[in-house]
């Protein structure tokens, strides 16, 4: 029933701006060129991400066709094996108690659950370091020697996948966090455990050949991808995505919102207070704060940043309830869920409203939906208040996480209400006449990631580079700088569609003065026509 729910709704909106689209278009891209090695992003070369969610997006297109979908499968898989991994690792280290608590923990978890619908990258290394950090604290206790073996190759080869998806933080964040335990416990006897001899080359087997291959293929690839979108990434803020040092404390909290109270103090337990010998949770908790601590750190952060640490902090605190009966911090935290759905329903017709002005007439249909949102969460509060009071431990976590797991797709999937202003999908939809694939289409001084994912084609940008940077003039055509290399291009051709944001219309359609055509308005962009 969890699975069936969680990818129903992965359909429920187009993909939005910028991300979603964004990979999505490079895996449509992949698949229909073939070329499985060099990510395009309209058509122009893009090396900032490794390519497995491309290459697991380009295998779901040519299996079920492009949709939306489609685009999102890898993402929703990936979750629902993100608490699958919980609840074996849970199980696995603390007993069959804690896997159930720690699996129904992640997927009631809100910031889990919406990178779970969403055609982002940070979901794919999340359950992939998630793998790797379970694999060695498992492999790392009591047992035969081979089983151990094979747990730490488990590990290596799911590092070498992290890499794959994201980037060396599949590798770099591991071996940090092995590192710090060895020097924290002075548990040197652990560098003998760690399987290098065999590990090592499993994960270079696995991680290596692409970065090969595409740098064989592509001189500007090495530099680029190394040293701008990992070194530089981190230690300045090239991305404009700089926010202050306890940026990621109000997202952890709301993330972890229905188990907020359960969850900080497992973590805290667990890291005052190693057991002796090779202590799982500890390492587990020394993980979860290795992650926050390093992308507080880091020049560029963004929500789901810290995803890979939720993971832990879900089997965390199925150990700390699986320890003693938790009743009355059950029933505070079950209470403040009931309160907050209370709240999210009177506010309702408030919240819809902010910052869609464009679309006012769409607000009171969202607002329904945040009313059942938080009748969901009053609902699962109020009853999981009751069953904590009763000492039913279990049943408490799961009334919690399921009251949150429906508000959070309801209002995930209700949001397609605002798709206009996150999409170009509707735009594009309403041109008419609609242009062939081989008819030139301009993006005048804007670009949207959403345009060529709708379109099913690549298009011109015009005096605008977006996140492209450089990479527009790599491949020299592709791009045009100026606004006299538009209008000649658009002169000579014998039928053209260009975009413009609706801000910039009017004037560049003055400055530009050459004949234009409406053919679609939407609330962010107008698409003419050449008569």
């Amino acid at each position: 029933m969890l699975a069936a729910a969680w990818l129903a709704t992965l359909a429920a909106r187009p993909l939005y701006k910028t991300d979603e689209a964004r990979y999505g278009e490079i895996s449509r891209e992949m698949a229909q060129s073939g070329d499985w090695v060099t990510p395009r992003l309209n058509s122009i070369k893009y090396f900032e991400k490794p390519p497995l969610q491309y290459w697991a997006g380009a295998a779901a297109f040519e299996a079920f066709g492009v949709h939306d979908w489609a685009a999102r499968i890898w993402t929703g898989l990936l979750a629902l094996a993100g608490v699958a991994l919980a609840f074996l690792a849970g199980r696995r280290l603390f007993g069959a108690p804690a896997g159930a608590s720690a699996a129904a923990i992640l997927a009631g978890s809100p910031l889990f659950i919406a990178f779970g619908q969403f055609n982002t990258l940070d979901m794919g290394v999340s359950v992939f370091l998630a793998a790797a950090v379970f694999a060695f604290a498992i492999g790392q206790s009591p047992g035969n020697e081979t089983a151990r073996r094979r747990w730490m190759l488990a590990g290596w080869a799911a590092c070498a996948l992290a890499v794959l998806s994201k980037g060396l933080i599949g590798i770099v964040l591991p071996v940090a966090a092995v590192g710090l335990y060895m020097l924290i416990r002075r548990d040197w006897t652990l560098l003998r455990r760690l399987e290098l001899a065999r590990g090592m080359p499993l994960f270079l087997a696995i991680a290596a050949p692409w970065f090969v291959v595409v740098s064989l293929r592509n001189p500007e690839f090495a530099r680029f991808f190394f040293v701008q979108e990992h070194f530089q990434r981190f230690t300045t803020t090239i991305h404009h995505r700089e926010h202050p040092a306890w940026y990621f404390v109000p997202i952890l909290l709301a993330g972890m919102l229905p188990f907020v109270f359960v969850v900080l103090p497992a973590w805290l337990a667990w890291l005052r207070r190693p057991a002796p010998g090779f202590s799982p949770p500890f390492f587990l908790a020394l993980w979860a704060a290795l992650v926050f601590l390093f992308f507080s750190a880091s020049g560029s952060k963004l929500p789901g940043y810290i995803l890979p640490m939720f993971p832990a902090l879900a089997v965390l605190a199925g150990a700390y309830l699986a320890r003693a009966v938790r009743q009355r911090v059950l029933a505070a935290q079950s209470v403040l869920l009931a309160l907050c759905g209370l709240a999210l329903a009177i506010a309702a017709p408030y919240l819809s409203r902010a910052g869609a002005e464009q679309l006012d007439r769409l607000a009171g249909a969202y607002a329904a939906v945040l009313i059942f949102a938080g009748l969901a969460l009053l609902a699962g509060g109020a009853l999981a208040a009751v069953l904590a009071v009763r000492g039913r431990i279990f049943a408490c976590v799961a009334a919690l996480a399921l009251g949150t797991l429906i508000a959070s797709l309801a209002a995930i999937a209700g949001h397609r209400d605002y798709a206009p202003l996150f999409s170009a999908s509707s735009t594009i939809a309403a041109m008419n006449p609609q242009p062939s694939a081989a008819t030139p289409f301009f993006a005048v001084e804007s670009y949207d990631h959403s345009v060529p994912w709708s379109l099913r084609r690549a298009v011109t940008m015009v005096g605008y580079r977006d996140e492209f940077g450089d990479a527009v003039y790599w491949e020299p055509g592709k791009y045009i700088r100026e606004h006299a290399g538009f209008t000649s291009a658009w002169t000579e051709a014998r039928d053209a569609y260009a975009l413009f944001a609706v801000r910039d219309f009017d004037r560049l359609r003055a400055e530009l003065g050459v004949p234009m055509e409406v053919v679609a308005r939407g609330p962010r962009y107008v698409i003419v026509r050449k008569p």
